[in-house]
């Protein structure tokens, strides 16, 4: 279906430009006189603004929660959610929520519920934004809603902020220290190689070792960095397989130190919109299949569908999840105790909020930890180079003596 381009000015006399999706210019026109829109110009689009484009939409966490705060500021000011939605596409800095934010707009006045249009774009808006304005609707909260899914957005960024902020160093040295290895093989080595053999010195098998890396680095590069490429490509097409993922999110539970530093952001993602959801009016069994979709990890996702199924049984959420062997007990008895006094929203958030602290000092710990590892690691093979040319030279002088 074809993209229409327009300019229109609605009855207070604002100028209104947007994309439409329709089968002709006539629907177009007959779309904009249902909405008391006079059509001043009016195109086929071919670049413009097409579905494809919006579904790859990236927006900011931050984004996000600017805009949910001002519209839920505005909804509970009594204004309508079209003005407001037209308040909040012409203030938005961030181009890419600005055209979604345009689209919902016309979509909303061609007759679409707010979720409804949210739901046309998933990148944007995931399963648990566009559930929980469902439920907000449709329980006529919407501005209490959105302050809350703003409060949870601002956090779950505010983590992923902490957390990239302590991984920075060991990255940064890391990658320094990769390019220094890169020079000496590159550039430092073949001139020893040059001047031992000049002099004629038996190589011990070391050094030996260490020209041959050097030479194949230095002739081969294109093969290494293809290998490199292809091999990375491969890991990517690989794990897109159900086995592939299976097996890459089984390595990552189980994967020393980083595995049950995934696992506790695992449990604090769950608990926290699993808690947040259900507080929202969200119905349980709706509720547990957005947090799989949250969670992004194929084992957990299989044991929370077998959660809704024991549900659905009769069961207690606590013994499915407790049989899977994924969840720690801590977890599983405040879960129980939630469910038996009634406050199981609550109970989850205060676990997401423990779990989330855990998250935070294990990445203090692990930092702290990673950069004198890092330091010994690059020290030793800075020695064991050293070491490797030094021998050949130490022989040199003994022979000239």
């Amino acid at each position: 279906m074809p993209f229409y381009t327009y300019t229109a000015v609605d009855s207070t006399g604002r100028t209104v430009k947007a994309t439409i999706e329709a089968e002709s210019e006539t629907l177009v026109l007959a779309k904009l006189r249902d909405q008391a829109l006079h059509c001043t110009e009016i195109k086929k689009s071919s670049k413009g603004f097409k579905m494809g484009q919006i579904g790859k939409a990236k927006v900011p966490l931050k984004s996000l929660v600017v805009f949910s705060r001002q519209f839920a500021t505005m909804i509970n000011a009594g204004i309508p959610i079209l003005r407001c939605l037209d308040i909040a596409s012409n203030q938005m800095k961030d181009k890419a929520l600005k055209s979604v934010l345009a689209q919902i707009t016309v979509d909303v006045k061609s007759g679409l519920t707010l979720n409804e249009a949210m739901q046309k774009h998933p990148t944007v808006f995931n399963k648990l934004f566009v559930n929980m304005v469902k439920a907000a609707e449709v329980g006529g909260i919407l501005d209490a809603i959105l302050e809350r899914l703003a409060g949870f957005l601002e956090y779950e960024a505010e983590i992923k902020g902490k957390i990239k902020g302590a991984m920075m160093y060991p990255i940064m040295v890391l990658i320094s220290s990769m390019g220094t290895l890169f020079a000496m093989f590159s550039f430092v080595l073949p001139h020893f190689k040059t001047i031992f053999q000049g002099f004629k010195v038996k190589l011990p098998a070391t050094t030996q070792f260490l020209f041959t890396v050097s030479d194949f680095c230095n002739h081969y590069w294109l093969l290494v960095i293809a290998m490199i490429v292809g091999a990375f490509i491969g890991v990517k097409v690989y794990t897109k397989t159900p086995k592939g993922r299976w097996q890459r999110d089984w390595l990552k539970m189980r994967a020393p130190i980083f595995g049950p530093l995934g696992m506790k952001l695992s449990v604090a993602r769950f608990c926290r919109t699993f808690g947040t959801l259900i507080n929202s009016g969200v119905p349980m069994m709706r509720s547990l299949e957005i947090v799989g979709d949250t969670l992004g990890n194929v084992i957990l996702i299989d044991a929370i569908d077998k959660t809704r199924l024991s549900i659905r049984e009769g069961n207690k959420l606590s013994t499915p999840l407790a049989k899977c062997g994924l969840f720690p007990d801590m977890v599983i008895c405040m879960i129980d105790i939630g469910e038996e006094s009634g406050k199981l929203s609550e109970m989850l958030v205060k676990i997401g909020d423990f779990y989330d602290k855990e998250v935070e000092a294990t990445v203090k710990g692990l930092t702290s930890l990673i950069e004198p590892l890092l330091i010994m690691f690059m020290g030793g093979i800075v020695g064991f180079i050293v070491m490797s040319i030094m021998m050949p030279i130490f022989k040199l002088v003994s022979s000239i003596h």
